[in-house]
């Protein structure tokens, strides 16, 4: 490892970051070095002015991908090597408003009931229950499901957030059946030595497989089971906001660094929950 990228790790540890925008980072820093075939603190301004332009012009990434790529390099250009560079308020990726893909509760039920195995069908079911994103989701731990309280621990969700969610009845019946069958030690949904959780991409091609089957035509993803949570809920009347703290999203109204439900709210929200996963 050149002494210029552990520098760019250490920074990024400092600052914070998950392992997983760590990762994004660098691949954006060598995709850049792999264009020109040299090492990246090398590259000029104008060359990395046509980088950019290569990724719009020629690749035409996605705005998400080319979020990554800039985030990535003005990291590594301003914080590691210092470098002030105004081609980085030159690029914005360009804005587009991409309505989610949502399935009705009869089309989650039938994708669900298409998983054949039992670790893989119980972490979606925890996934749609619980409005989950698919990394909380297989990070879930048994200790995290209080049964006394009716609640779910999700912690370090997205921002190194902690949150709790409502715990329908049905699903926690279902999880203690699970629980029963498979005994898992530590994460809720362990790979086969029981040491790690689920590999994400297990999920992910199980749910693109079922989802054929199904004859569900929608481009959906497990992520779409998380809208869906969100739109179930707002069709049953919860307030916007309350699905917002549920779902850890980020809101201007607020710094707490932990949500919290008032008491009606909650109430109201754990109703409509268990009346929604009743029959999964």
């Amino acid at each position: 490892m050149s002494a210029i990228r552990q520098r760019m790790i250490e920074d990024m540890q400092l600052h914070g970051y998950s392992a997983k925008t760590q990762t994004a980072y660098l691949g954006a820093v060598r995709g850049l070095a792999g264009h020109y075939h040299r090492t990246p603190e090398d590259i000029t301004q104008d060359e990395l002015r046509s980088y950019f332009l290569y990724l719009v012009k020629e690749r035409g990434v996605a705005r998400s991908t080319l979020t990554i790529h800039l985030s990535g390099i003005k990291f590594f250009f301003e914080k590691t090597l210092k470098r002030e560079w105004l081609i980085f308020n030159l690029v914005r990726p360009k804005k587009r408003t991409k309505l989610p893909v949502v399935l009705s509760p009869d089309e989650v039920k039938r994708i669900l009931s298409l998983v054949k195995t039992p670790t893989v069908r119980m972490a979606l079911t925890v996934i749609y229950a619980c409005g989950l994103r698919l990394s909380e989701g297989l990070a879930l731990k048994v200790q995290d499901i209080d049964s006394s309280r009716m609640l779910l621990w999700v912690r370090n969700g997205k921002g190194g957030k902690d949150r709790c969610v409502p715990l329908p009845e049905r699903l926690l019946e279902l999880l203690r059946v699970y629980w029963k069958l498979h005994r898992p030690r530590l994460y809720l949904f362990p790979n086969q030595k029981n040491r790690k959780p689920l590999c994400a991409a297990t999920l992910q091609k199980t749910f693109k497989i079922v989802l054929l089957q199904s004859g569900i035509r929608k481009e959906a993803s497990i992520h779409t089971l998380r809208h869906s949570y969100a739109t179930h809920l707002l069709e049953r009347g919860i307030n916007l906001r309350v699905i917002q703290e549920v779902l850890g999203h980020q809101s201007p109204q607020t710094t707490a660094r932990y949500t919290h439900l008032t008491d009606k709210s909650f109430h109201t929200l754990a109703e409509t929950v268990n009346q929604l996963v009743a029959d999964l």
